[in-house]
C-alpha cells in the first residue's frame, strides 16, 4: 500500500493542472498529420490560446490550452506521449503512427480523460489496449473487435496506479543502468569552459507480486536537480536521500538529474589539436592526437571526432594512425572513427586541407565534437550501493551497470 503522501500528491497534481485541450502531430515539413481533440474541434488558427510543443524523432508534438498552465506539466505529457506510441510499436514516426492509426486514437482517448491525464503508464495501457501482433490484427479484421480490453485495469483501482495486481514471474529480475551524458566545452589550451552531467537511472523490473524496493547511494549528494518517477516516496528522499517505491512492471526511468558543480565533473579525454589555414596558397593543415585523461582504468569506447569544416575547404588528404575517417564534400563535415582509445599508442589524424583558391581564408577554425563511450563508469562517481526488497519473500536477481557517453562534447581549436 503507498502511503498517503504519494496518494495527496497526485491528487494535488491532478487538481492544480489546467485541461489540455487538443494534440497535433506535426512532421518535419510543418504538415499535421494527426489531430485529437478532447472537448470541441480546434481552428488550426488559434490566436486565443497557449501552445507547447516537444520535438522526439523528427516529429513535433504540439499541445493546445486554453488558460494558463504549469509548462512543464504539459512537457511531460506529451513525452509519455511519445514514449508510449514507442513501446507499443517499436517507433515514434510518422509512417508508424499512420499505420496504426485507430490504436494510436484509443490510447490519446485513455491518456487523456476531458483534457486531464489518466492512465499514462505503459503497463496500465497495455491492459485496456493490447499492444498490436499479426494474429490479433488479423482476427479484429475479421471480427471487426477491436484492441480494446473489457475490464478496467487492476492498477487503476487501487493507490498504486502504475502497477498492475497479480503480476507473477518464473524468473524475478530487477536491473538498474546508470547512464551519464557530458555535457562540456574545451577551449584551445585544454581549459575546461563549461561542463555538468545530466543523468538517468533506467529500470527493468521484473517482479511477482507487490514488492516494496529500497535503493540506496555511496555519495547522493553530489546530483542536482532531481526528477522522479511517480513511484518514487519524495519526502524519504528528501529526508534519507534514499529511492523508496514500488516499481511499474516492466522497462521505466526511476529518476534523472543534474551533477552542475563544475569541479565534480571529470574530462575522459584530452584533444591535442591544430588546425591552420594558410594566408598564401590554397591549403591548410590539420593534426589532432587524442588521449585518456580521467578514466578511471576504464576503456574509452566508440570514440569519434566530427568536424564542420569551413565552405570554402574543398577535399582533406589526411593520414589516421588509428580508425578511418570520411569527409564529405557536401556538407563539408570530416568524421573520424577511431573506436577503441589504445593509451599505450595514441591515435592521430593529419594532413592536409585544400582549400578554395582566390577566397580569403576562414576567419574562425571549427570546433570538434567528441563522441565517445565508458562502459561500467559513471563519469560523476554516483555508485549504487545496495538494493533491498520488502512485502514479497523471494530472492530476487539484481543487476546495476554504468555507461558514460559524450553529449555535447566541444572542443575549440
Amino acid at each position: 500500500m503507498v502511503d498517503a503522501e504519494q496518494s495527496d500528491l497526485c491528487r494535488a497534481h491532478i487538481v492544480a493542472a489546467e485541461m489540455i485541450h487538443s494534440l497535433f502531430l506535426i512532421n518535419n515539413t510543418g504538415d499535421i498529420f494527426l489531430e485529437k481533440h478532447w472537448k470541441s474541434v480546434i481552428s488550426r488558427s488559434t490566436p486565443h490560446h497557449y501552445l507547447i510543443s516537444v520535438y522526439r524523432g523528427k516529429l513535433f508534438l504540439l499541445s493546445v490550452i486554453q488558460s494558463e498552465v504549469p509548462p512543464l506539466f504539459v512537457i511531460e505529457f506529451l513525452h509519455r506521449v511519445a514514449d508510449t506510441i514507442q513501446d507499443y510499436f517499436g517507433e515514434c514516426t510518422e509512417n508508424v503512427i499512420k499505420d496504426n492509426v485507430v490504436i494510436v486514437y484509443e490510447l490519446l482517448e485513455e491518456m487523456l480523460d476531458n483534457g486531464f491525464p489518466l492512465a499514462t503508464e505503459s503497463n496500465v495501457l497495455k491492459e485496456m489496449i493490447r499492444p498490436p501482433n499479426i494474429l490479433r490484427s488479423v482476427v479484429n479484421t475479421l471480427t471487426g473487435s477491436s484492441n480494446v480490453g473489457d475490464t478496467l485495469p487492476t492498477g487503476q483501482l487501487s493507490n498504486v496506479p502504475w502497477r498492475r495486481v497479480g503480476v507473477k514471474y518464473t524468473n524475478n529480475e530487477a536491473y538498474f543502468d546508470v547512464i551519464e551524458e557530458i555535457d562540456a566545452i574545451i577551449d584551445k589550451s585544454g581549459t575546461t569552459v563549461f561542463a555538468e552531467i545530466q543523468g538517468v537511472i533506467e529500470a527493468c523490473v521484473r517482479l511477482s507480486g507487490m514488492p516494496d524496493l529500497t535503493l540506496s547511494f555511496m555519495n547522493p549528494r553530489l546530483l542536482d536537480d532531481v526528477s522522479f518517477h511517480p513511484c518514487v516516496r519524495f519526502k524519504r528522499w528528501e529526508a534519507e536521500h534514499v529511492l523508496s517505491f514500488i516499481p511499474p512492471d516492466g522497462n521505466f526511468n526511476l529518476m534523472t538529474y543534474h551533477v552542475n558543480s563544475q569541479n565534480l565533473v571529470a574530462i575522459p579525454v584530452y584533444v591535442k589539436q591544430n588546425i591552420s589555414f594558410f594566408d598564401s596558397g590554397s591549403c591548410g593543415r590539420l593534426d589532432i592526437t587524442i588521449g585518456p585523461k580521467q578514466t578511471m582504468g576504464k576503456t574509452v569506447e566508440c570514440l569519434s571526432v566530427t568536424i564542420p569544416m569551413p565552405k570554402t575547404v574543398l577535399n582533406a588528404n589526411l593520414t589516421a594512425t588509428h580508425g578511418s575517417y570520411t569527409f564529405d564534400l557536401a556538407t563539408k563535415v570530416l568524421i573520424w572513427d577511431i573506436g577503441k582509445l589504445n593509451p599505450q599508442k595514441l591515435p592521430n589524424l593529419k594532413g592536409t586541407l585544400s582549400i578554395q583558391s582566390g577566397v580569403p581564408k576562414p576567419e574562425e577554425n571549427p570546433s570538434l565534437s567528441i563522441g565517445l563511450k565508458i562502459q561500467q563508469l559513471a563519469i560523476s562517481g554516483l555508485k549504487v550501493n545496495r538494493l533491498d526488497m520488502y512485502g514479497e519473500k523471494y530472492k530476487p536477481f539484481k543487476g546495476v551497470k554504468y555507461l558514460t557517453k559524450a553529449g555535447k562534447f566541444l572542443v575549440r581549436t
